[in-house]
Protein backbone atom coordinates (compact mmCIF):
# COMPACT_ATOMS: atom_id res chain seq x y z
CA UNK A 1 0.00 0.00 0.00
CA UNK A 2 1.57 3.69 -0.77
CA UNK A 3 1.59 6.96 1.00
CA UNK A 4 1.49 10.60 0.24
CA UNK A 5 2.22 11.98 3.29
CA UNK A 6 0.78 15.71 3.46
CA UNK A 7 0.07 19.11 5.87
CA UNK A 8 -2.89 20.72 5.70
CA UNK A 9 -3.35 24.41 5.95
CA UNK A 10 -6.09 27.21 4.98
CA UNK A 11 -5.34 30.86 4.15
CA UNK A 12 -8.39 32.71 4.75
CA UNK A 13 -10.45 29.64 4.60
CA UNK A 14 -9.18 28.23 1.32
CA UNK A 15 -7.26 25.00 2.00
CA UNK A 16 -3.86 24.25 0.83
CA UNK A 17 -2.35 20.36 1.12
CA UNK A 18 1.51 20.49 0.58
CA UNK A 19 2.45 16.97 -0.60
CA UNK A 20 5.67 16.27 1.62
CA UNK A 21 6.59 12.66 -0.48
CA UNK A 22 4.89 9.65 -2.16
CA UNK A 23 4.64 11.25 -5.90
CA UNK A 24 6.91 10.17 -8.34
CA UNK A 25 10.53 11.80 -7.97
CA UNK A 26 11.62 14.50 -10.86
CA UNK A 27 14.77 15.13 -8.84
CA UNK A 28 16.71 17.88 -11.37
CA UNK A 29 13.71 18.09 -13.57
CA UNK A 30 12.28 21.50 -14.51
CA UNK A 31 8.96 22.78 -13.07
CA UNK A 32 7.60 23.15 -16.69
CA UNK A 33 8.67 19.87 -17.55
CA UNK A 34 7.61 18.36 -13.90
CA UNK A 35 4.24 19.97 -14.93
CA UNK A 36 4.51 18.11 -17.72
CA UNK A 37 5.18 14.76 -16.86
CA UNK A 38 2.60 14.87 -14.52
CA UNK A 39 -0.38 15.69 -16.40
CA UNK A 40 0.53 13.21 -19.66
CA UNK A 41 2.09 9.94 -16.80
CA UNK A 42 0.89 10.65 -13.30
CA UNK A 43 -2.00 12.87 -13.39
CA UNK A 44 -3.51 10.09 -10.92
CA UNK A 45 -1.30 11.43 -8.04
CA UNK A 46 -3.39 14.73 -8.65
CA UNK A 47 -6.56 12.82 -8.37
CA UNK A 48 -6.00 10.62 -5.38
CA UNK A 49 -4.74 13.94 -3.19
CA UNK A 50 -7.20 16.26 -4.08
CA UNK A 51 -10.26 14.86 -5.48
CA UNK A 52 -13.02 12.55 -3.80
CA UNK A 53 -12.93 10.55 -1.95
CA UNK A 54 -10.09 12.07 -0.01
CA UNK A 55 -10.40 15.60 -1.23
CA UNK A 56 -13.36 18.15 -2.80
CA UNK A 57 -13.38 20.81 -4.99
CA UNK A 58 -12.01 23.63 -3.10
CA UNK A 59 -8.79 21.66 -2.31
CA UNK A 60 -5.41 23.29 -3.67
CA UNK A 61 -2.41 20.55 -3.85
CA UNK A 62 1.29 21.78 -3.36
CA UNK A 63 4.15 19.48 -4.44
CA UNK A 64 7.01 20.79 -2.62
CA UNK A 65 10.03 19.80 -4.37
CA UNK A 66 13.77 20.95 -3.78
CA UNK A 67 14.73 24.32 -5.07
CA UNK A 68 15.45 25.14 -9.25
CA UNK A 69 17.09 28.44 -9.15
CA UNK A 70 20.16 29.01 -6.74
CA UNK A 71 19.21 30.89 -3.66
CA UNK A 72 15.69 29.38 -3.74
CA UNK A 73 14.63 27.44 -0.34
CA UNK A 74 12.00 25.42 -2.38
CA UNK A 75 9.73 24.90 -5.49
CA UNK A 76 6.55 23.84 -5.93
CA UNK A 77 3.72 22.66 -8.58
CA UNK A 78 0.21 23.83 -7.71
CA UNK A 79 -2.81 21.16 -8.74
CA UNK A 80 -6.40 21.44 -8.13
CA UNK A 81 -9.38 19.37 -9.28
CA UNK A 82 -9.04 19.59 -12.51
CA UNK A 83 -5.71 20.13 -13.85
CA UNK A 84 -2.29 22.43 -12.97
CA UNK A 85 -1.91 25.50 -11.69
CA UNK A 86 1.12 28.41 -12.99
CA UNK A 87 1.10 29.78 -9.55
CA UNK A 88 -1.47 30.07 -6.65
CA UNK A 89 -1.23 32.75 -3.98
CA UNK A 90 -2.80 31.24 -1.36
CA UNK A 91 -0.72 28.16 -1.50
CA UNK A 92 2.38 30.07 -1.48
CA UNK A 93 1.00 31.60 1.49
CA UNK A 94 -0.22 28.12 3.28
CA UNK A 95 3.28 26.41 1.97
CA UNK A 96 5.35 29.23 3.71
CA UNK A 97 3.42 28.55 6.84
CA UNK A 98 3.91 24.87 6.57
CA UNK A 99 7.63 25.18 5.81
CA UNK A 100 7.25 27.31 9.12
CA UNK A 101 5.35 24.37 10.84
CA UNK A 102 8.48 22.13 9.93
CA UNK A 103 11.17 24.10 11.40
CA UNK A 104 12.91 24.44 7.81
CA UNK A 105 12.10 28.22 7.81
CA UNK A 106 12.26 31.31 10.69
CA UNK A 107 10.92 34.62 10.03
CA UNK A 108 12.43 35.88 6.54
CA UNK A 109 12.88 36.40 3.28
CA UNK A 110 12.92 33.72 0.98
CA UNK A 111 12.42 32.65 -2.39
CA UNK A 112 10.12 29.95 -4.14
CA UNK A 113 10.28 28.50 -7.76
CA UNK A 114 7.01 28.26 -9.10
CA UNK A 115 6.38 26.83 -13.13
CA UNK A 116 6.02 30.77 -13.81
CA UNK A 117 8.99 32.08 -12.59
CA UNK A 118 10.46 32.65 -8.95
CA UNK A 119 8.35 34.81 -6.49
CA UNK A 120 10.11 36.42 -3.42
CA UNK A 121 8.20 35.59 -0.05
CA UNK A 122 8.62 37.28 3.36
CA UNK A 123 7.29 35.47 6.35
CA UNK A 124 7.08 37.93 9.67
CA UNK A 125 7.46 37.18 13.08
CA UNK A 126 3.70 37.17 13.43
CA UNK A 127 2.83 34.40 10.73
CA UNK A 128 2.08 36.98 8.08
CA UNK A 129 3.08 36.52 4.76
CA UNK A 130 4.01 38.99 2.20
CA UNK A 131 4.15 37.00 -1.29
CA UNK A 132 6.54 39.63 -4.22
CA UNK A 133 4.34 37.81 -7.46
CA UNK A 134 5.05 36.93 -10.71
CA UNK A 135 5.08 40.16 -12.70
CA UNK A 136 1.22 41.00 -13.46
CA UNK A 137 -0.86 43.18 -16.04
CA UNK A 138 -3.85 43.92 -17.94
CA UNK A 139 -4.08 42.43 -21.51
CA UNK A 140 -7.69 44.29 -22.52
CA UNK A 141 -9.57 46.80 -20.73
CA UNK A 142 -13.33 46.70 -21.54
CA UNK A 143 -14.19 43.94 -22.99
CA UNK A 144 -17.44 43.43 -24.16
CA UNK A 145 -19.39 40.31 -23.47
CA UNK A 146 -22.96 38.83 -24.74
CA UNK A 147 -23.89 36.64 -21.68
CA UNK A 148 -27.04 34.39 -21.90
CA UNK A 149 -29.21 35.30 -19.20
CA UNK A 150 -27.04 38.46 -18.03
CA UNK A 151 -27.15 40.56 -21.78
CA UNK A 152 -23.83 43.02 -21.95
CA UNK A 153 -20.83 42.43 -19.62
CA UNK A 154 -17.96 44.71 -19.86
CA UNK A 155 -14.53 43.63 -17.97
CA UNK A 156 -10.70 43.56 -18.66
CA UNK A 157 -8.66 40.70 -18.76
CA UNK A 158 -5.35 40.11 -16.65
CA UNK A 159 -2.45 38.13 -15.87
CA UNK A 160 -1.53 37.71 -11.98
CA UNK A 161 0.03 34.29 -12.85
CA UNK A 162 -3.31 32.85 -13.75
CA UNK A 163 -5.48 34.42 -16.33
CA UNK A 164 -8.68 36.18 -15.13
CA UNK A 165 -11.33 37.87 -16.77
CA UNK A 166 -12.49 40.89 -13.98
CA UNK A 167 -16.22 42.32 -14.58
CA UNK A 168 -18.60 43.56 -11.76
CA UNK A 169 -20.74 41.16 -10.06
CA UNK A 170 -23.90 41.83 -12.15
CA UNK A 171 -27.03 42.69 -10.04
CA UNK A 172 -26.02 41.82 -5.87
CA UNK A 173 -23.64 42.64 -3.23
CA UNK A 174 -21.09 39.85 -3.12
CA UNK A 175 -21.87 37.87 -0.22
CA UNK A 176 -21.41 34.29 0.51
CA UNK A 177 -24.97 33.57 0.82
CA UNK A 178 -25.47 34.37 -2.72
CA UNK A 179 -22.28 32.16 -3.91
CA UNK A 180 -24.49 30.11 -5.91
CA UNK A 181 -25.87 32.26 -8.04
CA UNK A 182 -22.52 34.40 -7.97
CA UNK A 183 -20.94 31.02 -9.33
CA UNK A 184 -24.01 30.40 -11.77
CA UNK A 185 -23.28 33.99 -13.34
CA UNK A 186 -19.26 33.12 -13.44
CA UNK A 187 -19.69 29.80 -15.60
CA UNK A 188 -22.18 32.12 -18.05
CA UNK A 189 -19.02 34.37 -18.47
CA UNK A 190 -16.90 31.69 -18.71
CA UNK A 191 -19.10 29.84 -21.28
CA UNK A 192 -19.27 33.35 -23.46
CA UNK A 193 -15.32 33.42 -23.18
CA UNK A 194 -14.81 30.51 -25.02
CA UNK A 195 -18.24 30.72 -27.06
CA UNK A 196 -16.50 34.07 -28.21
CA UNK A 197 -13.01 33.39 -28.47
CA UNK A 198 -12.17 35.22 -25.94
CA UNK A 199 -8.85 34.64 -24.73
CA UNK A 200 -5.55 36.26 -22.88
CA UNK A 201 -2.37 36.81 -24.29
CA UNK A 202 -1.34 34.22 -27.48
CA UNK A 203 -4.48 32.46 -27.18
CA UNK A 204 -4.32 31.07 -23.78
CA UNK A 205 -7.55 30.23 -22.15
CA UNK A 206 -9.14 32.23 -19.22
CA UNK A 207 -9.81 30.04 -16.63
CA UNK A 208 -10.61 32.18 -13.72
CA UNK A 209 -13.89 34.63 -13.29
CA UNK A 210 -13.35 37.71 -10.96
CA UNK A 211 -16.27 39.30 -9.71
CA UNK A 212 -16.39 42.55 -7.90
CA UNK A 213 -17.93 44.51 -5.66
CA UNK A 214 -17.68 47.22 -3.02
CA UNK A 215 -15.93 45.95 0.19
CA UNK A 216 -18.41 45.45 3.25
CA UNK A 217 -15.91 46.99 5.82
CA UNK A 218 -15.55 50.83 5.80
CA UNK A 219 -11.65 50.28 5.78
CA UNK A 220 -10.92 48.23 3.16
CA UNK A 221 -11.75 49.01 -0.86
CA UNK A 222 -13.06 45.87 -2.72
CA UNK A 223 -14.43 42.76 -2.35
CA UNK A 224 -14.56 39.61 -4.99
CA UNK A 225 -15.77 36.48 -5.90
CA UNK A 226 -13.50 34.52 -7.78
CA UNK A 227 -14.67 31.27 -9.67
CA UNK A 228 -11.60 28.45 -10.34
CA UNK A 229 -10.90 26.75 -13.37
CA UNK A 230 -12.46 23.22 -11.57
CA UNK A 231 -16.19 25.42 -10.76
CA UNK A 232 -15.34 25.57 -7.11
CA UNK A 233 -15.22 29.57 -5.61
CA UNK A 234 -12.28 30.35 -4.02
CA UNK A 235 -12.47 31.15 -0.33
CA UNK A 236 -9.79 33.77 0.60
CA UNK A 237 -9.60 36.90 -2.06
CA UNK A 238 -6.99 35.26 -4.36
CA UNK A 239 -3.63 35.78 -4.58
CA UNK A 240 -3.06 35.66 -8.10
CA UNK A 241 -6.67 37.54 -8.44
CA UNK A 242 -5.48 40.15 -6.26
CA UNK A 243 -2.54 41.01 -8.30
CA UNK A 244 -4.39 41.20 -11.57
CA UNK A 245 -7.18 43.53 -10.08
CA UNK A 246 -3.66 45.47 -9.09
CA UNK A 247 -3.15 45.65 -12.86
CA UNK A 248 -5.99 46.68 -13.81
CA UNK A 249 -6.27 49.39 -10.86
CA UNK A 250 -2.58 50.56 -12.26
CA UNK A 251 -3.42 50.61 -15.40
CA UNK A 252 -6.58 52.84 -14.50
CA UNK A 253 -4.19 55.45 -12.49
CA UNK A 254 -6.61 54.55 -9.82
CA UNK A 255 -4.07 53.14 -7.80
CA UNK A 256 -0.23 54.33 -7.43
CA UNK A 257 3.14 52.74 -6.62
CA UNK A 258 2.85 51.32 -2.90
CA UNK A 259 -0.93 52.65 -2.10
CA UNK A 260 -2.22 49.88 -0.28
CA UNK A 261 -5.72 48.40 -1.37
CA UNK A 262 -7.58 46.07 1.17
CA UNK A 263 -9.06 43.18 -0.89
CA UNK A 264 -12.21 41.13 1.21
CA UNK A 265 -13.08 37.88 -0.07
CA UNK A 266 -16.47 36.70 -0.34
CA UNK A 267 -16.20 35.38 3.03
CA UNK A 268 -14.74 38.31 4.57
CA UNK A 269 -11.15 37.25 4.53
CA UNK A 270 -8.41 39.89 3.39
CA UNK A 271 -5.26 40.15 1.78
CA UNK A 272 -3.25 43.26 1.62
CA UNK A 273 -2.00 44.42 -1.67
CA UNK A 274 0.57 47.00 -3.47
CA UNK A 275 2.86 46.67 -5.94
CA UNK A 276 5.76 48.77 -7.47
CA UNK A 277 7.13 48.96 -10.52
CA UNK A 278 10.76 47.36 -11.54
CA UNK A 279 12.37 47.25 -15.11
CA UNK A 280 8.95 48.40 -16.13
CA UNK A 281 6.95 45.37 -15.01
CA UNK A 282 4.24 45.93 -12.48
CA UNK A 283 5.43 43.50 -9.31
CA UNK A 284 2.42 42.58 -6.80
CA UNK A 285 3.11 42.00 -3.09
CA UNK A 286 0.14 40.14 -1.73
CA UNK A 287 0.26 39.92 2.16
CA UNK A 288 -1.99 37.43 4.13
CA UNK A 289 -2.18 34.42 6.67
CA UNK A 290 -1.91 31.03 6.83
CA UNK A 291 -2.51 28.16 9.62
CA UNK A 292 -1.94 24.51 9.91
CA UNK A 293 -4.94 22.46 10.15
CA UNK A 294 -3.82 19.04 9.69
CA UNK A 295 -1.28 16.23 8.82
CA UNK A 296 -2.55 13.85 6.54
CA UNK A 297 -1.24 10.07 5.50
CA UNK A 298 -3.09 8.84 2.61
CA UNK A 299 -3.23 5.56 1.90
CA UNK A 300 -3.54 4.24 -1.80
CA UNK A 301 -4.90 0.47 -1.61
CA UNK A 302 -4.44 -1.10 -4.56
CA UNK A 303 -7.86 -3.31 -3.75
CA UNK A 304 -10.10 0.18 -3.45
CA UNK A 305 -11.73 0.78 -6.42
CA UNK A 306 -11.53 4.37 -6.12
CA UNK A 307 -7.89 4.63 -5.08
CA UNK A 308 -6.62 7.07 -7.51
CA UNK A 309 -9.93 9.32 -7.08
CA UNK A 310 -13.11 10.45 -8.94
CA UNK A 311 -13.11 12.07 -11.84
Amino acid sequence: MQAIECLDSHTGGEPTRVVLSGFPDFSGVALPEVVNRLRLHHDRYRKATVCEPRGNDVLVGALLLAPRDAGSIASVVFFNNVGYLGMCGHGTIGLVATLAHLGRIAPGCFAIDTPVGTVQVQLRADGSVSIDNVASYRHRADVELEVAGLGRVVGDIAWGGNWFFLCHAPATAVRVEDAAELTRWALLIRQALVAQGVTGRDGAPIDHIELTGPAHRAAHHGRNFVLCPGGAYDRSPCGTGTSAKLACLAADGSLAPGQVWLQESVLGSVFQGSYRIVDAQLIPTITGQAFVSGKTTLLLDPADPFCWGLD
